[in-house]
């Protein structure tokens, strides 16, 4: 199985708690106005990596917390990310996934593709919802825009509704129920 990947950073402190593994899926639906990663946008540009190539690539990663998948769009390519996450589960790695799709429309999407649901199912934390200019803000962590959400996965599919991510959670970066390669 293979991903379209636009690249790779195997130490990020920004694109979630603690020391981050993040992989940049290439095509993007969105196409947001101010996008901080435009080049991600064409479904045809970047390459092409196997996922047990790529599954190698992290488990050489040493001292991180995680994984965090962004984009582009990461649930434009669930079916691969599902066996990738799968793997990654199992080496006790927490997941954070960003989506310019709300945590309500992925729900929806779910119904109809059981790797999305898999995904919200492995999922730590989602930043969810479509970048907007208009609403930028630099203070706001982990995210570009007021109107996007961290919202907390497993509370939020327990109730049905999305769940904001508590600042009490951000101190903790085993999510409950996990361990952590680093802890």
């Amino acid at each position: 199985m293979k991903l379209r990947l636009a690249g790779l950073q195997q130490d990020s402190i920004v694109d979630g708690p603690g020391i981050r593994f993040s992989i940049y899926v290439q095509g993007c639906p969105h196409h947001c106005a101010g996008c901080h990663n435009p080049e991600t946008h064409d479904p045809l540009s970047g390459y092409e990596i196997n996922v047990s190539e790529l599954l190698e690539i992290i488990e050489q990663s040493s001292g991180i917390d995680g994984i965090t998948i962004s984009g582009g769009e990461p649930f434009e390519q669930a079916a691969s990310l599902a066996a990738l996450v799968f793997e990654v589960l199992k080496r006790e790695l927490n997941l954070v996934i960003y989506s310019g799709f709300t945590f309500e429309e992925l729900i929806q999407k779910s119904f109809a593709d059981q790797n999305v649901r898999y995904l919200l199912q492995a999922g730590w934390l989602l930043i969810d919802g479509p970048f907007k200019v208009n609403e930028q803000d630099y203070n706001l962590p982990f995210r570009g825009s007021r109107n996007q959400r961290l919202v907390d996965l497993p509370r939020s599919l327990a109730l049905n509704e999305a769940v904001e991510w508590s600042s009490e959670m951000n101190r903790a970066v085993k999510p409950p129920g996990r361990g952590s390669k680093t802890g």
